[in-house]
C-alpha cells in the first residue's frame, strides 16, 4: 500500500534496525495548513494494459544478462528475482551510499537534460542509480530513476523487470505487470520479465496465470531451483484454490458453531489471565461464555493481556476461541455501515481543556509496539475515549496476533470505546500470503486461524462519523449514484468478489485527476476529485477518510481537501522511514492531526512468518 504516483517525495527513506529508537517526534498541524502544504497534484499514471494471450512463452532458451546481486542458482546464474547489482557512479563513489537528496537531484536532472549523445551510457547510469535506490529499499526513488533511464532506451527487458520489481515491493501489481509485458515483449527469453509477472499474477490470487509465468521460467532456466520451488507454490495453490470450491459447495456449518472451546483444557504451566480474574479456568463453561459476551468482559482481563503481550507471550488459544466467536456473532448482527457518533464527555474529566472526540486510526499491520504507542499517547479505548480503526489490522507486521487480539478484547469489553473497519488484508488470499496465517499457526493451530477468516468476513466495511465523514478502507465506489443505503445492505459472511460495491471499498485509490482509471494494483480502480465530490454530495456528505497506502508524513490531503488518506504504521515494514499518524474529530467534526515516529520493537523482521511465495514481497 505504498504511493508510487508521486516518486520523488520530500521525505527521507531511511532505515531502522529492529531495536533501534526511532525517537518519537508528536507533532499536531492544523487542517488548513496541512491542505495547503500536503495537496496531491500530478499526472495520470499510465494504464494497465491487458495481458495479451500471444505471449509465446515456449521459444528458445537464454541466460540473464549481467551479473546480478544475491545467491546464484546451481547454474552460476543469479536468481531471476535479483536485481542487476549496482556499479560505481562515474566520479569513482558508489551510488548507494549517496544521500537521497542528491539521487532525487540526479533524477530531476536527467529528467530535465536534453539526451546526450551517449544515451545507451546515461540509461546504464540511471539504471544503476536506480539498483543501488532498489537494494537499500527506497523503492519510490528506484521507480523514478528507471523512468528516467527507460527516457533513453524505452525497450531495455532490464530496466522494465527491474522498475517491475520496484512496483510489486510497494504493491502496484498492475504497474508491475504492465512492466514484466513490455519486457517480455522486448526479449521474449528474458526469464526475468516471466518471473516478476508471475510474482504479481500471484499476489493477485491468480495462480493459473503465475503457473503459467513460472514454467516459462523453468523452461528458459531449467536447473533454477527458486523458479521450480514458486512453480510448485503455483501448482500447489491451483489445487488448493481447486479443493476450497469444492469443499465450499459441499459446506455445512460453519466452524464457529460446531467449535467448543471448552473442550480446549488450559494446562499446569499456563500463567497468564483468566477471564474471571482468578488462577484457573473456571469450570462453568456457560459462566465463562458469559463473560466474552460484548460489554462483559472485564477491563482488568484485556489490560492483562495487553501487558502478556507486550513481553511477547500470548493468552489461552481457549480464551482466544471465545473471544473469536463471540466477536464474530457480535459483528454479524451489525450493517455494512457503522454509524458512530462524537461522545457527549471528554476523554479527561479532569482536564478542563479536553475536547469530545473520536479518533481515526489508519493501518497498522501487526506493529502491535506502534500500536501501544499510540495509546499512551492518546489513552486507551473507552467509551469517552472511542477510536476507530480503518483495516489492514494484520500482516506484514509480525505481532499482527497480538495487534488483532487487542482490538477484539477492547471491543468485546466495551462495544463502543472502539470501531473496525474490514481492509483488503483482512482476507483469506492476503493473509496467506503475507504472514498473518503463518504467524496464526505458529502462534495457535490452523482453527484459530480459520476463527480469525470467519470474524473478518463479518467486519463492517464502513463507518460515518456524525452523519458527515466518512470513512472506508481503500475509497469510493467509482460508479455513480451509489447510496449509503447500499452499502449499509452489501452482503457480508464471504471473501470479496473481484469487482463490485465490496471490492471498490477495500482495493480503490484516489488519483489527482478527474474519472476513473484502472489501478496501478491490478485490483479495481482509482477515483477522481469529481467522483469523490459527487459521492459526498449525493450523500450529504462533507469529508472521505481512507487508508490503504503508505504516506511519507502519515497522512495525505487530496481532492480539494476532501479526501484524507491515514497510515498509521510508522517506518512500515521497518524500512519506509514514514511517519504514522492519527486523527481527531471533535464537536466541530475538523480533522486534527498527530504525527509520531516509529518505538523500537522486539528482534523479529516483518514478514517472519510468511512463507512459500510469500517471501517474494519482503
Amino acid at each position: 500500500p505504498i504511493d508510487a504516483s508521486s516518486i520523488l517525495a520530500p521525505a527521507y527513506f531511511g532505515q531502522a534496525t529492529t531495536l533501534q529508537r526511532c525517537c518519537p517526534r508528536n507533532k499536531r498541524s492544523s487542517y488548513h495548513k496541512n491542505h495547503r502544504n500536503m495537496s496531491s497534484e500530478g499526472t495520470p499514471p499510465p494504464p494497465v494494459a491487458p495481458l495479451s494471450d500471444d505471449d509465446d512463452s515456449s521459444r528458445g532458451s537464454s541466460t540473464v544478462d549481467g551479473t546480478a546481486a544475491g545467491t546464484a542458482t546451481e547454474n552460476g546464474e543469479a536468481s531471476p528475482m535479483e536485481v542487476e547489482s549496482s556499479k560505481p557512479s562515474e566520479n569513482g563513489e558508489s551510488s548507494a551510499a549517496s544521500p537521497i537528496a542528491s539521487v532525487a537531484k540526479d533524477a530531476a536532472s536527467a529528467a530535465e537534460a536534453k539526451i546526450p549523445e551517449d544515451s545507451e551510457a546515461e540509461a546504464l547510469r540511471l539504471k544503476d542509480l536506480g539498483n543501488a535506490q532498489l537494494s537499500e529499499g527506497h523503492f519510490l526513488q528506484a521507480i523514478s530513476l528507471y523512468t528516467s533511464s527507460l527516457e533513453y532506451n524505452s525497450k531495455s527487458a532490464i530496466v522494465l523487470s527491474n522498475r517491475a520489481l520496484a512496483y510489486i515491493k510497494v504493491e502496484n501489481y498492475g504497474l508491475a505487470i504492465q512492466d514484466a509485458t513490455a519486457a517480455i515483449k522486448a526479449d521474449p527469453n528474458y526469464a526475468k520479465g516471466y518471473y516478476r509477472r508471475g510474482t504479481a499474477h500471484f499476489a493477485l490470487s491468480k495462480a493459473k496465470a503465475a503457473r503459467k509465468d513460472f514454467r516459462a521460467v523453468c523452461k528458459l532456466r531449467p536447473k533454477d531451483k527458486d523458479a521450480r520451488a514458486k512453480l510448485k507454490a503455483c501448482e500447489q495453490a491451483v489445487r488448493e484454490a481447486a479443493f476450497a470450491a469444492a469443499i465450499e459447495s459441499e459446506a455445512g456449518a460453519p466452524l464457529s458453531d460446531t467449535y467448543d472451546p471448552s473442550a480446549v483444557a488450559v494446562d499446569a504451566g499456563y500463567d497468564g489471565p483468566h477471564p474471571d480474574g482468578g488462577t484457573e479456568p473456571l469450570s462453568d463453561a456457560n459462566l465463562e461464555d458469559e463473560l466474552f459476551t460484548p460489554g462483559k468482559l472485564p477491563r482488568k482481563f484485556v489490560m492483562d493481556a495487553i501487558d502478556r503481550f507486550r513481553s511477547q507471550k500470548l493468552i489461552h488459544k481457549r480464551y482466544v476461541a471465545r473471544l473469536l466467536i463471540s466477536a464474530k456473532h457480535y459483528f454479524q448482527s451489525l450493517s455494512s455501515l457503522m454509524e458512530i457518533p462524537i461522545p457527549t464527555e471528554s476523554p479527561d474529566s479532569s482536564d478542563a481543556s479536553a475536547k469530545p472526540r473520536v479518533t481515526v486510526c489508519g493501518d497498522t499491520h501487526g506493529q502491535y509496539y506502534d500500536v501501544l504507542n499510540i495509546f499512551e499517547m492518546n489513552g486507551y479505548p473507552s467509551k469517552n475515549n472511542p477510536y476507530l480503526f480503518n483495516g489492514d489490522f494484520v500482516d506484514r507486521g509480525s505481532f499482527s496476533v497480538e495487534t488483532i487480539l487487542t482490538y477484539l478484547l477492547f471491543k468485546m469489553s466495551d462495544p463502543e470505546c472502539i470501531y473496525l473497519i474490514r481492509g483488503n488484508h483482512e482476507t483469506k488470499n492476503m493473509t496467506n500470503i503475507y504472514g498473518f496465517q503463518g504467524e496464526v499457526n505458529a502462534k495457535y493451530d490452523e482453527k484459530i486461524f480459520d476463527l480469525f477468516l470467519e470474524m473478518f468476513g463479518w467486519l463492517p466495511l464502513a463507518a460515518t462519523i456524525s452523519d458527515s465523514v466518512f470513512v472506508t478502507h481503500g475509497g469510493l465506489p467509482t460508479e455513480p449514484g451509489v447510496t449509503l443505503d447500499d452499502v449499509r445492505k452489501i452482503k457480508r459472511g464471504c471473501e470479496p468478489p473481484e469487482s463490485g460495491l465490496m471490492s471498490d471499498l477495500l482495493w480503490s485509490d484516489p488519483q489527482p485527476f478527474p474519472g476513473k482509471s484502472p489501478s496501478k494494483r491490478g485490483v479495481g480502480y482509482s477515483f477522481g476529485p469529481d467522483i469523490t465530490e459527487a459521492f459526498l454530495k449525493h450523500n450529504n456528505l462533507n469529508l472521505l477518510v481512507r487508508s490503504h497506502e503508505v504516506k511519507d508524513e502519515g497522512y495525505l490531503i487530496e481532492h480539494a481537501g476532501k479526501t484524507i488518506t491515514v497510515f498509521s504504521a510508522p517506518n512500515y515494514c521497518d524500512s519506509m522511514g514514514n511517519k504514522g499518524a492519527f486523527i481527531h474529530f471533535g464537536e466541530d467534526l475538523e480533522p486534527k492531526f498527530t504525527q509520531y515516529d516509529c518505538v523500537p520493537h522486539p528482534s523479529v523482521r516483518p514478514m517472519a512468518y510468511a512463507a512459500g511465495m510469500g517471501g517474494l514481497f519482503t
